[in-house]
């Protein structure tokens, strides 16, 4: 039977505020994959993305920065109410507060497609990391395990160009 789900955004924002979580997969198809995020204000990884994909702020603002084809750093503002697409490949970081919520739609990965999560010095801006993942399902949240991954070892937050090492979340 053929399913089409309603959500209430709003209502699924609030739900997640309550419950500290900070993303619900509304739902997963072949080629569709749409969620809600709540704000990651701590974010500082560029994410990259083997599809397009589009950001919705239901509430609040995002700075989404991202990076040019010739590497440079830019800084979109999206304001509650816009949204922004986001080609494949584009590296970008969306930024918001814990009160804030996106709507997340990109297509779901082909098989054998790869995301890329990458950090940069604050110092000399030459690539600190990168964390690659298969992803199967989104629910699995790569991007917090991606985190834990390059915040728990100190050799991935250490700059090899000139040794500025990014502080633990923890202390940031």
């Amino acid at each position: 039977m053929l399913q089409m789900p309603i959500v209430s955004l709003l209502d699924t924002a609030r739900e997640l505020a309550e419950s500290g979580r900070r993303v619900r997969v509304l739902w997963q198809q072949p080629d569709t994959l749409v969620f809600i995020a709540r704000g990651r204000e701590y974010r500082s990884e560029f994410h990259i993305n083997p599809s397009d994909e589009t950001m919705y702020m239901i509430k609040g603002d995002m700075r989404l920065h991202y990076r040019t084809a010739e590497g440079k750093e830019e800084i979109a503002l999206i304001a509650e109410g816009s949204i922004i697409h986001t080609p494949a490949g584009t590296p970008h970081s969306p930024r918001f507060p814990p009160d804030a919520f996106a709507l997340i739609s990109e297509r779901k990965r082909r098989a054998g497609e790869i995301d890329r999560f990458h950090w940069y010095c604050a110092r000399c801006d030459g690539l600190l990391h990168e964390e690659t993942f298969i992803v199967k399902d989104y629910a699995d949240d790569p991007v917090s395990k991606a985190y834990a991954r390059f915040f728990g070892n100190e050799d991935f937050r250490t700059c090899k160009t000139c040794g500025e090492v990014m502080p633990s979340a923890e202390s940031v």
